[in-house]
């Protein structure tokens, strides 16, 4: 299945074939993506970007980048340049298409007026908890609001005063007049805008009356030409304001489809849910490498095709599913063994000397960076010498049956180097291991016996002499939990947080990887894929985030 294959065959697609059948947009494809920038987008946003994104490209349309800016107080400019950035590093460009709602302020300003001229918007100054009162239930309808019959002039002026900033936040809302008995809560006479005496990060205090969503996402979409109007399955119960707002300002009328939004287990979507775990600093800030936003994902060296794959095997739906975070960490892998040159790195390290290697020499082994593609590969220079790092869980004074790695007396291979046995152990006072002492054949060099004799375990290692010194940092789930927001009544879902889901280790590194630039990814040899920090390393005190684990529990879990 191809990374755009979402685009390729589904009722979104078919419904778009239907309208250039009949002739309804001219043959027009014309999509939008219209971000908050309140927060920084994350993986469900990107299904959303491949599929306006996409789609547009299949029918060789256009796609606008429209910023949803209708609440001053959450938004910021940092979201805005960190949206941008996340698109275009998903493969996507909107060329000059670059849009905000408040670019279109003054005409839905002047719609608000239409519509209360009609007689189909009136002041009210219910307060919020008075209009939840009014509203009714699923299964009560609602109840007109004592001001629902305002004269229309009287509305008008109100409104004007409102605009002039003539009273406080809350006081006043304008309201469309529609049903307060429809069995749809979303036509129960909707506020269109509110007051809020804020800044806007674009408008700064021109403005504090503020259009809500409903209202200035299709009146947005009409000015814009927009066709068709894709969003996630939450609005397909606010499609028939949508559409009602369009119908009685007799303006252009795109389509609004919907689809389901993207699921993953063991992780939390909602905005304002990362919020709270940055704003109370559960992590470190809308990066951090757990959070599933995509500057996240790229800081922790994920592939944006990898992403586009994911979001192309999953496709696109009319029901809300969940899908496995592991299938994602499944095709990030598959991309990473590809893409991915391997690299000595010793996590937890235990130092071993080689007593009968002699103490003056060096020697340089040839590696290849790609072993499993000997032919095609490129090779660096390792460095060798008598004292050596391996990984501590690759010694056992004691070793458990079926353990073939190093121990009293055994030999092992060291990658690409010597077979070495080991012959004596020493500890500290309190009785912990300090070293590990050895011999070594040197008949074996390269890993190769000239006497065919086998050894059963194979470690990797790095030469303490040459050795970088590196922080490295290692992810799990954030939320152990397969649904972390399904909880008994009561609790949050910071019940599931792990604060253990980050661990830091401090590691020796084969000299290579102090030329490791920002963006590459490298498999550390038996530890996984690592890729340099790009906000915290620098040089002389290198900090590397581990992308992936090796293990692929998705691929086990679903053999045949």
């Amino acid at each position: 299945m191809t990374e755009e294959s979402p685009t390729k065959t589904n009722f979104i697609r078919e419904i778009i074939d239907e309208h250039n059948r009949t002739g309804r947009f001219g043959g027009r494809v014309h999509t939008r993506f219209p971000p908050e920038p309140n927060g920084y987008l994350h993986i469900g946003h990107a299904k959303a970007l491949v599929i306006d994104f996409g789609i547009a490209e299949d029918y060789g349309g256009l796609t606008n980048l429209r910023y949803d800016d209708t609440n001053p107080v959450k938004e910021d400019t940092e979201f805005v340049d960190a949206i941008k950035e996340d698109i275009h590093w998903l493969g996507f460009d909107w060329g000059e298409r670059e849009y905000y709602a408040s670019d279109y302020f003054e005409p839905l300003y002047e719609m608000a007026i239409t519509l209360t001229k009609k007689g189909k918007a009136y002041v009210d100054e219910l307060s919020a908890e008075e209009m939840r009162e009014y509203r009714g239930t699923l299964t009560e309808p609602g109840k007109n609001s004592p001001w629902r019959d305002r004269p229309i002039e009287e509305n008008l002026d109100l409104f004007q005063r409102m605009r002039a900033g003539e009273f406080p936040d809350g006081s006043l809302t304008l309201r469309a007049k529609i049903d307060m008995a429809s069995p749809n809560m979303n036509m129960r006479d909707p506020v269109m805008y509110r007051i809020l005496h804020a800044e806007h990060h674009r408008t700064g205090n021109k403005w504090c009356i503020y259009p809500m969503y409903d209202f200035a996402h299709g009146q947005s979409d009409s000015l814009e030409g927009i066709t068709h109007s894709m969003c996630s399955l939450e609005y397909e119960n606010h499609r028939p304001l949508y559409d009602w707002f369009l119908d009685e300002l007799e303006i252009f009328h795109p389509q609004q489809i919907e689809f389901a939004r993207l699921n993953l287990t063991h992780t939390v979507m909602s905005k304002r849910k990362l919020r709270k775990l940055v704003e109370e600093g559960h992590v470190a800030g809308w990066t951090d490498p757990r959070m599933p936003t995509l500057a996240a994902m790229r800081r922790r060296g994920y592939p944006p095709t990898a992403i586009r794959e994911f979001i192309g095997t999953v496709g696109v739906a009319k029901s809300d599913s969940f899908v496995e975070v592991e299938l994602l960490e499944h095709i990030v892998r598959d991309q990473l063994n590809l893409t991915a040159p391997r690299r000595m790195a010793v996590l937890d390290p235990l130092k071993v000397v080689i007593d009968n290697y002699p103490i003056d020499l060096e020697e340089e082994f040839e590696v290849l960076d790609f072993p499993q593609d000997p032919e095609n590969s490129t090779s660096r220079k390792l460095p060798f010498g008598r004292e050596i790092y391996i990984e501590r869980s690759d010694f056992e004074e004691t070793p458990p049956p079926k353990y073939f790695r190093l121990s009293p007396g055994r030999e092992v291979r060291l990658m690409n180097a010597y077979y070495i046995t080991c012959t004596d152990v020493v500890k500290d006072e309190q009785g912990n291991l300090v070293e590990v002492h050895c011999s070594y054949d040197p008949q074996t060099r390269g890993g190769m016996s000239p006497d065919a004799r086998k050894v059963k375990g194979t470690i990797h290692w790095v030469a303490e002499k040459h050795a970088l010194e590196a922080e490295c940092r290692l992810y799990e789930q954030m939320f152990a939990a397969d649904h972390p927001e399904d909880l008994p009544e009561g609790e949050t879902f910071m019940e599931n947080f792990d604060p253990e889901s980050k661990k830091v280790a401090m590691a020796k590194l084969e000299p290579s990887l102090d030329k490791a630039k920002v963006g590459e990814v490298f498999q550390f040899v038996r530890n996984g894929y690592f890729t340099l920090d790009s906000e915290d390393s620098k040089p002389g005190a290198l900090v590397f985030n581990r992308t992936i684990g090796l293990v692929d529990s998705w691929a086990k879990s679903h053999k045949g």
